[in-house]
């Protein structure tokens, strides 16, 4: 299963449509995953056009934006907990762990700081923004390879 992260694409200000070299990675995407702040729901629309999307609402999501704070799924066997602030980078891995206890892994936004962390038998994954680097080089998505209940590829890529 290939699964596209994004966070923090800010619509209309950051993101007005599909950047062209995100969709190149959608195009192959089984699922997509948005860890919030995508701020209105169009975004989630378009998202929807190339996979199924699973959401969590973000700090400056508009009411218009129909998310739940955090979701737990299940990709191919691998649990994935979801939330759009996972709070201060101190203790985040033991905040994580007791917030989603039976996650695999759980997929965050809120920094725009790209992060990809292991410990305690959990995995933290932050794919950045795509349109709002702040002080990152780089916009960056996610990608992920899920199979047979293990994420076998977790990568951050450059789109800008």
């Amino acid at each position: 299963m290939n699964v596209v992260v994004l966070s923090d694409t800010h619509a209309p200000r950051r993101w007005r449509s599909c950047p062209p070299r995100v969709a190149e990675h959608l195009r192959g995407a089984d699922v997509i995953l948005h860890a919030g702040d995508v701020c209105v729901a169009p975004v989630l629309a378009e998202l929807a056009a190339y996979a199924p999307v699973h959401a969590v609402k973000g700090n400056n999501d508009g009411p218009d934006v129909t998310a739940p704070e955090t979701l737990e799924l299940t990709l191919e066997g691998l649990r994935v907990g979801m939330i759009h602030d996972s709070g201060p980078a101190r203790g985040r891995l033991a905040r994580m762990r007791r917030r989603f206890p039976g996650a695999d892994l759980v997929v965050f936004g809120h920094s725009h700081i790209p992060l990809d962390e292991s410990g305690d038998g959990l995995r933290i994954f932050n794919p950045g923004s795509p349109t709002d680097r702040r002080r990152q080089p780089h916009g960056t998505l996610g990608l992920l390879t899920v199979e047979d209940g293990t994420l076998i590829r977790a990568e951050i890529v450059p789109v800008t």
